[in-house]
């Protein structure tokens, strides 16, 4: 709608009526298609939080250790079906358009969670049981693959010209929020449930859970409005790589280079950050679970701030400071962290790295979208984002996992420092895409 569609007396007041309710309109729309972000990654972390219960289920292993490991190789599983996800859902969200995308993400990943909450175990089921848990886990991961590129695309597009950085954070505050909830309804079980009702059937209930929070998402999301335009969506090469790779290569390699070092640093703060304070530090699950509800609350507080102050001084300098910064503190957090003692000291540690991480996560899809044009910005930034997560952030925790049971733990340490300084690099030669991005003066919602 433009301000000559306002049927008012008073232009002065039609103007201002025309832009509340344009402002509210937006807001509705980050919110309803941020509460679909947060369950697909509710359900997509909860398996990460809740491998510690249930891995013992479908891999008969006597060492803990070999279980997660085992485990882990499920959850980068998931993370190699995010490529095709990616490529899939950018080709439907450029040419059918972003509301239908989301909508069979979600469903996708509803069906997923209510899949893995009745999966028989091993005792019951034999191989059958990792074999189903990995086929279930590959259409989760196909669904998250199509959700990151298209949310992180519809958002920026909503969002007020002047202030994406701020309510493009909110992505990453919902993803957050999926993971705080999954440990979150992790802590509440081990409340109320004791170790061995947990082991046995107490990990299916946060799955449930997921299917059923789908369900809501769902609906919600039904109501969102359309961002691209008839125009677009027929263009000549929308939503194709062939396309992308002509004419937006070096964008693409840019969004594929920050995703490779931003998604490892995530998960290693994150989802891997659990085990790591029971594996490594000796906590018990009870206070890893707990420490990591708290971080992860701070974390995703944090993400509005760092977006808002985006806005304000640039991505490329946000950027650039997350890979020097984090280059040279990895190594004495890690292993600070890993000889801990204390849950309070843990906590401050991994906020301050999880502060660090903000510096990417807080802007990461207003970055991606800004350099793709409208017709194939779905596809640009979710298969750039879905092969570099893939590679580096889905492996994250087995590649960890794999360091220590080489007795190489800090191996790992300097792996992550040299891609943080490999985000340093491109962070230096990436263009202020809050300046000459291509949603400069995007404001529509159709």
């Amino acid at each position: 709608m433009n301000i000559s569609d306002s049927h008012v007396d008073d232009i002065s007041g039609g103007v201002h009526a025309h832009e509340a309710h344009d402002t509210r309109r937006r807001i509705f729309a980050i919110v309803a298609s941020a509460s679909g972000n947060l369950v697909e990654w509710y359900d997509f972390y909860v398996y990460s939080f809740g491998a510690l219960y249930f891995a013992s289920q479908f891999f008969p292993a006597e060492d803990q250790t070999t279980q997660l490991l085992n485990a882990a190789a499920i959850f980068a599983a998931g993370f190699l079906m995010r490529p095709i996800g990616g490529w899939l859902f950018g080709r439907i969200a450029d040419q059918l358009g972003r509301r239908t995308s989301m909508l069979i993400s979600v469903t996708m990943m509803c069906f997923g969670s209510f899949a893995i909450a009745i999966l028989p175990t091993y005792q019951t089921a034999g191989l059958l049981a990792p074999i189903l848990l990995l086929l279930v886990r590959l259409v989760q991961g196909l669904s998250v693959g199509g959700e990151y590129g298209t949310t992180a695309t519809y958002m920026s597009e909503v969002a007020l010209a002047g202030r994406r950085g701020f309510f493009s954070s909110f992505q990453y505050v919902t993803l957050i929020g999926g993971q705080l909830l999954a440990v979150l309804v992790l802590v509440i079980l081990q409340f109320f449930l004791d170790s061995e009702q947990l082991h046995a059937w107490g990990w299916r209930i946060p799955f449930a859970i997921g299917g059923f929070a789908a369900i809501i998402a769902l609906y919600l999301r039904r109501t969102l409005h359309e961002t691209t335009t008839e125009e677009s969506r027929k263009q000549k090469g929308s939503g194709t790589f062939a396309y992308i790779w002509k004419h937006h290569r070096k964008a693409f390699l840019i969004v594929a280079g920050f995703t490779a070092g931003g998604s490892l640093s995530f998960y290693t703060f994150t989802t891997y950050m659990q085990k790591y304070l029971v594996n490594t530090a000796g906590m018990s699950k009870a206070s890893a679970s707990e420490i990591m509800t708290g971080v992860l609350l701070v974390f995703m507080l944090l993400q509005p701030l760092l977006g808002a102050l985006s806005d304000k001084v640039g991505r490329k300098i946000m950027m650039t400071c997350f890979g020097g910064l984090l280059a040279l503190a990895t190594v004495p957090l890690m292993t600070a962290i890993g000889s801990v003692t204390s849950p309070t000291a843990a906590f401050f540690l991994i906020s301050f790295a999880l502060l660090l991480v903000s510096m990417y996560t807080s802007i990461a899809g207003i970055v991606k979208a800004e350099l793709f044009p409208a017709e194939v910005r779905a596809m640009g930034v979710g298969f750039s984002y879905a092969i570099a997560n893939a590679l580096f952030g889905g492996t994250a925790e087995y590649v960890a996992l794999w360091f220590k049971q080489a007795g190489m733990e800090s191996g790992f340490f300097w792996y992550v420092t040299a891609m943080m300084a490999f985000v340093f690099v491109v962070g230096l030669i990436m263009p202020d895409s809050r300046k000459d991005g291509y949603l400069q003066g995007h404001s529509s919602v159709n």
